[in-house]
Parts: structure tokens; sequence; C-alpha cells
């Protein structure tokens, strides 16, 4: 992508509330302030504002200074509202104060505004989740779901894209989030690049579960991460999942068990979003034609491949690469 000098970078301002969580806060600054373009030069500012410029208490053993106030959610083209654990009335009773509303409400129509973990208290409070599908931390789904029952609440996946609202579960998958909007914005190799500087995964899809039973598996036990490795260098051609299982040594059933408690999904799930990504990958970057793209990305058929990333991207192909080729300078 070659570089647009005339371009303003895109605005992104983060949120501290009193209490917040500093890791959740530095997410944005890290991902959105060490992308760049092909020529060097940052596609985001990203400033940190707080209703009250001046001290802003931490979920920690230090106080931050922030000196940026409210008015920069007005210049803001995306907001971004990090875990916090205060004011207690919105985790009690789901309203905002007045003078927090009326920060919120300094947002201008139109703007992207997302949550990191229990973030999403306060887009609810806002009105901003009211019929939206939305996520937020495990631990606090069910509690969410009774505080704000008009909002769909997903409490498995690492995040929700809803278009001009979207949600992340905890900590690391504000990481994803964020890595999300970045190719969302510019594309896998954009968002690639972003993630390698950060030394995180590229890309973890959203409807990943939040946690597996066994995260750390037992070390003396086999693992499906060879057999996954495998799999990536051939998604064009027709894997089956005794395919893996045989990389592994194992029976099928004992491979899907093991791989489900590993990643989270079935091995099907898995293969499925590897293809979707594969095939946005080639939307980005060729002029394949459909067919082309699907079969390359291992998809029996276009018609397939259509209905997969619909699914997924909340678009059809074609509609997918004329929108990213048209924002692409």
């Amino acid at each position: 992508m070659s570089a647009d000098r005339s371009r303003t970078p895109h605005r992104v301002a983060v949120l501290a509330l009193p209490d917040v969580i500093p890791f959740e806060l530095g997410i944005p600054h890290r991902i959105f302030g060490r992308t760049l373009d092909a020529s060097g030069e940052k596609l985001y500012t990203v400033v940190t504002c707080t209703p009250v410029p001046g001290p802003v208490p931490a979920d920690a053993d230090f106080t931050l200074q922030v000196e940026r106030g409210p008015e920069e959610l007005e210049r803001a083209d995306t907001v971004i509202v990090p875990a916090a654990y205060h004011p207690a009335e919105v985790y009690e009773h789901g309203r905002l104060p007045d003078q927090l509303a009326e920060v919120f409400a300094r947002i201008r129509p139109g703007t992207r505004v997302a949550s990191i973990c229990t973030g999403s208290y306060f887009l609810a409070a806002a009105g901003l989740l009211d019929g939206r599908p939305a996520t937020t931390h495990w631990w606090w789904t069910d509690h969410f779901q009774r505080l704000f029952p008009t909002v769909r609440v997903d409490r498995d996946v690492l995040y929700v894209d809803d278009g001009s609202v979207l949600t992340s579960a905890g900590v690391a998958a504000g990481l994803d989030l964020c890595l999300h909007m970045v190719r969302r914005d510019h594309g896998t190799a954009v968002a690639n690049d972003t993630a390698r500087r950060n030394v995180v995964p590229p890309h973890r899809a959203g409807g990943q579960a939040q946690y597996v039973t066994r995260p750390v598996p037992d070390s003396t036990a086999p693992t499906t991460a060879a057999a996954r490795s495998w799999a990536l260098t051939r998604l064009h051609e027709p894997l089956q999942l005794r395919d893996l299982a045989e990389r592994e040594s194992m029976s099928v059933r004992t491979f899907t068990r093991r791989f489900r408690d590993e990643v989270g999904v079935s091995p099907v799930q898995w293969l499925t979003a590897q293809r979707v990504e594969r095939a946005r990958q080639l939307l980005e970057s060729t002029e394949l034609s459909m067919d082309q793209v699907a079969r390359d990305s291992g998809f029996a058929t276009a018609q397939s491949m259509r209905a997969h990333v619909q699914t997924v991207l909340g678009v059809s192909p074609t509609a997918y690469r004329r929108t990213f080729r048209g924002r692409t300078p």
C-alpha cells in the first residue's frame, strides 16, 4: 500500500475512567500507536482523555496523570473504553451518573466505539448496546445480561464486531479486538505487521472461545499443534478430519477431543476459520477470480466460500474486495 501523505491519521481517543485497569488502558496505544503504512508513517493518532483532567486513580498501586479532557471525544474517529471499576452505580444499577452521561454525549453520531473487557458496562449504560450483540469478560457475562436485558450477550467469544460498535472479552482479547480493527481499516498485511511489532499472534478469530477447560495440556501428553501447522500449509487441499488425526497418530475421536481442549473449537470450525482468513488475504492482495480464490482457500465452490465469508465478515467476497480496495490509497 503506497503512502498518502495528504491523509489525516485516524484519531483514536481512549477514555480513562477512575480505577481503570492499566493493562487495558495501554492496549490501544500499543496497537494503533505502532501501526504504520508502507513508508513508515503512522496511520493512527492515539490520545488519552478523562472526564476531569488531572490525577486518575488506577486499579493498581499508582495514579495516572491525564491532561486531556472529554472534548477529545468530539474529535475522535474511534473511541475506546477500557475496563474501569468506578463509578459503582454503573455496575450496580446499569446507569451512568449525570456527569459521565454528559461525557458520553460528546461522542459524535457515527463514531466507531469499542470497549475492552468490562468497559462494555459503560457502553451498555450509555444505551449504545441496546438490541445489539456484545460480549464482556466471561466472569461477568451473567451479571451483565441481568443488568442489561436488551443486549444480546455472547458469552463465549473473544470479541463482537457489530459495525460501529465493538466489544471484547477480558485482557488479551483487547489486543485481538484492536488488531481486528486495524485489519478492518487497512487489511491483513498491515495488521500482521503491527502484530509482529508487538510480538503477539496476528489473528485470533472473534468467534474463538474465551477460555478452554484445559488451557495448559499435560506436558507429557501429545498435542495437535503439528497437525495444525501442517494443515495451514495445505488449506487448498480437501483435508479430512482423519488426515489431521493421522498426523498426530490419534484416532479421530481422541484427536477431536484434544483439539477442542487446546483450541476451544472443533477441528472443522478451526479449519473453516483459517480458510476464510486465507480468502480474505487473497481478496485483499490479488485480482484472482472468485472461483480461483475459493480453490486456493480450500472451499469446494465459490458459492461455499461466499456463504462462509458472508457469515464471518458480514459482507460478500465481492463487496469485501470492493470496500477494501476503495479505502486503499
